[in-house]
């Protein structure tokens, strides 16, 4: 049984990630997207690093999970968010976890099943409904990368899952340290003009930016693994399938966005289909991986 206090700091936590999607925006409003993510992790790995155990004995896994997740996956994922809106973000970055079925079933020879397979179905459904809404205008391009990205995500997690136990502050310390670098020289291959926008940026970007590093990490995760510690992932995915939602509604409040009813439709099947992945298999998504 949850406690009311944990139930309302579960709430908290998928609030916060969920407006992160539109407040994230605010920010890529004035910097680059791989700029930014260098940003991010470097700050993360600063806040962060002298506070946690190093990942003794498995360098090289971490490493290879810094360019998965921290430099791929964050890359495709904020260069696509800055092209589409933040509602359908929300929801399309939920095929991770179809995405990761798939993967757990070819890896870990985990059967899927016709429920989960039903699952699949319907979230792909619900993402196909929503791309197929005038307001992408055919420019798919952006929530293909949100869409790519969510595949790499399920990438990192079975990654992580070969890892065996691991901390997950520890884990999103080390991957800031070494993803930093990359998106650094990533960024300056494939944008340009990153000094002058941070120098132009307002305190709106700055905020958003900050809004990552500590609201999302530091507050969203550091209670999310303590909570871990105290409840089985199957109790606390619930209120995970409310961060979307929240995704929508941040758009919808902050950035203004138009709520239709293909959207809702679609995002209510992608939704359901998450769920009826994530209840039939609980722990099919590594915790420390839920939402580095």
């Amino acid at each position: 049984m949850i406690r009311p206090l944990h139930i309302l700091l579960f709430l908290l936590i998928s609030v916060l990630w969920g407006f992160n999607f539109a407040i994230a925006k605010i920010g890529l409003a004035q910097l680059p997207p791989i700029f930014m993510m260098a940003l991010r992790w470097a700050l993360v790995g600063v806040l962060l690093a002298p506070f946690v155990k190093p990942p003794r004995g498995r360098w090289r896994p971490v490493l290879l999970v810094s360019f998965t997740l921290g430099f791929l996956h964050f890359a495709m994922m904020f260069t696509g968010l800055k092209n589409v809106d933040a509602a359908t973000a929300a929801i399309a970055i939920q095929l991770q976890v179809p995405f990761a079925a798939l993967l757990a079933a070819f890896f870990f020879n985990d059967k899927l099943g016709w429920r989960r397979g039903l699952g699949m179905a319907v979230a792909f459904v619900g993402v196909a409904i929503i791309a197929g809404e005038p307001r992408l205008s055919g420019n798919y391009i952006p929530l293909a990368l949100v869409i790519a990205a969510a595949c790499i995500w399920s990438v990192a997690n079975i990654q992580i899952k070969m890892m065996g136990e691991v901390d997950g502050m520890t884990l999103n310390a080390w991957v800031g340290v070494f993803a930093a670098p990359q998106l650094a020289l990533a960024s300056l291959i494939l944008e340009d003009g990153q000094f002058a926008a941070l120098a132009a940026a307002d305190w709106w970007a700055l905020g958003a930016l900050l809004y990552q590093v500590v609201a999302v990490v530091v507050v969203g995760y550091g209670t999310w693994y303590w909570m871990l510690r105290r409840y089985d992932v199957n109790q606390v995915m619930p209120f995970m399938l409310l961060v979307p939602g929240f995704g929508v509604l941040s758009g919808v409040l902050i950035l203004g966005e138009t709520l239709t009813s293909a959207l809702i439709g679609g995002g209510l099947l992608t939704v359901l289909g998450v769920g009826i992945i994530t209840f039939i298999r609980p722990k099919l998504v590594s915790p420390a991986a839920d939402r580095i």
